[in-house]
């Protein structure tokens, strides 16, 4: 193919769907969004040129390949972008797409199963001169072979979920006991999120830093990496703040691991957009994790430093387009900061926290970009990922990028739900963080962060009492 689609159908919600119709209409793309009876008054469907209920239940539709692909037959669409989560690693998805002559923009179906079996993966990265951390060859086979290897190697162990990601299937273990518990908690969580229950075993290592390197490949042989991000601030192994350029890396380390997301990309045959995803230790040596094969929550930071939009490349590989710039043409400027505004309540567990939006005001100014997917008076469904907005800002510096999005995140006003708003403020003020002192254990060692002023959020009777009495009183 060698020209852009004429339709695009959106299999997802939220605000990437948001992200994905705001690339398409500058492409000149029609697009069709699906939505549940819950999203119904959402922002994408509002965006969209076209938009159509799907069902049963607020998860089904979402989920049903085969109704997908149908009505993106009716509806006469001719590519359907798929997001995150979701189908977006269903290899199903984009081989019934295949099927109905309907361009699935991602990576192909094979490359998708392959890089969702984690034991493959390393299998493939090992092969090609990516280095992977110490672990078991295959899936484990019962609890005596997990206890032998892991007095092998030494503890901590990680257990992890075969085809797992997002954060869920895994597992820390320290001794003995807490292995076998492990492995029962993590085949139980896999099944149920992936319909798998297999798990390996890999070396648990203390401290790391989680650096990613954003990846493009066309279809004409040409891949690149478009820079790393630092992922290091997690919260039950799930990401809440992003930064890019990495603080630890020096000029040699970015080059080492910009070639390896490469040379993992290229071992898999990989095309479209995808992020090669790495631990580094305490001494700067750096394993494979896994590749993560679409767009990532956190693009938006690669595209603010390089001024590249990854959703629009991901359009034009898909329809044939060669990627138009080589790997030298790709620059980094300045810092960039994305913080997830999820409607939770760090203080009690980050326990998320449903209902209406009462009032809603975002920051604005030089450098600052929201993606988001809430408005004032709608109602944040309890039935899906508590990820409402992303507050993206750009700095040329990393004192600056750090200092602006502590100010956007004063002027960002959520009201009717608890969000992590105040405790991301709370990093940002955090001279550890503030000095680039931070790894993935960085919020457990932490207990002060959640000692934040929830300052900014009243509830909206305190407010309706404070504007009656000013009004009162002519004030």
């Amino acid at each position: 193919m060698d020209r852009l689609f004429k339709k695009v159908l959106i299999a997802n919600r939220g605000e990437i769907a948001t992200r994905v119709i705001r690339a398409c209409k500058e492409l000149g793309i029609a697009t069709v969004a699906i939505y549940s009876e819950e999203d119904a008054t959402s922002l994408y469907v509002k965006k969209a040129d076209e938009s159509y209920m799907v069902g049963p239940g607020p998860i089904q539709g979402y989920l049903n390949i085969h109704r997908l692909v149908d009505l993106a037959t009716k509806v006469g669409v001719d590519a359907i972008h798929p997001g995150y989560g979701f189908l977006s690693e269903n290899p199903k998805f984009p081989r019934l797409c295949e099927k109905k002559d309907i361009t699935f923009i991602g990576p192909s179906s094979k490359t998708i199963s392959e890089m969702g079996d984690k034991v493959m993966a390393r299998k493939m990265m090992q092969k090609a001169g990516v280095p992977i951390l110490p672990g078991t060859e295959d899936s484990i086979k019962d609890v005596d072979e997990a206890v032998a290897y892991a007095e092998k190697i030494g503890y901590p162990i990680m257990v992890k979920a075969s085809g797992g990601g997002g954060g869920r299937g895994l597992r820390v273990a320290r001794n003995k006991k807490e292995l076998v518990n492990s492995i029962t908690t993590a085949r139980k969580e896999s099944a149920a999120a992936f319909g798998v229950s297999e798990v390996f075993l890999e070396k648990f290592l203390e401290k790391p830093h989680h650096i990613e390197f954003q990846i493009l490949a066309d279809t004409h042989g040409n891949t690149i990496q478009m820079g790393e991000r630092d992922c290091s601030i997690q919260r039950r192994h799930q990401k809440l703040v992003e930064i890019t350029p990495s603080l630890i890396l020096n000029p040699d380390l970015r080059k080492r691991m910009g070639e390896a997301a490469v040379k993992a990309a290229r071992a898999a045959n990989y095309t479209n957009a995808g992020t090669v995803e790495f631990l580094v230790d305490a001494d700067l040596n750096f394993y494979f994790l896994e590749m993560n094969t679409r767009i990532q929550v956190e693009h938006p930071i690669t595209e603010e430093v390089t001024g590249i939009d990854l959703v629009k490349k991901q359009i034009e590989i898909a329809a044939g387009m060669p990627l138009g710039f080589a790997q030298e043409d790709v620059k980094v400027n300045g810092f960039a900061i994305e913080c997830r505004i999820c409607a939770e309540d760090p203080k009690n567990n980050f326990f998320p926290s449903f209902g209406r939006v009462t009032a809603y005001y975002s920051p604005g100014g030089i450098g600052v970009r929201i993606d988001g997917a809430i408005y004032k008076d709608f109602v944040i469904p309890n039935c899906y990922d508590s990820l409402v907005a992303k507050l993206v800002v750009r700095g040329m510096t990393w004192d600056e990028t750090v200092r602006r999005t502590h100010r956007c995140l004063e002027e960002f006003v959520i009201r009717g739900v608890k969000t992590t708003i105040p405790f991301l403020r709370k990093i940002m003020e955090d001279e550890d963080f503030r000095s680039g002192n931070f790894d993935t254990g960085f919020i457990d060692r932490k207990p002060e962060l959640m000692k934040y002023d929830e300052y900014g959020e009243p509830t909206d009777l305190v407010a309706a009492i404070a504007a009656a009495i000013a009004a009162h009183h002519g004030l």
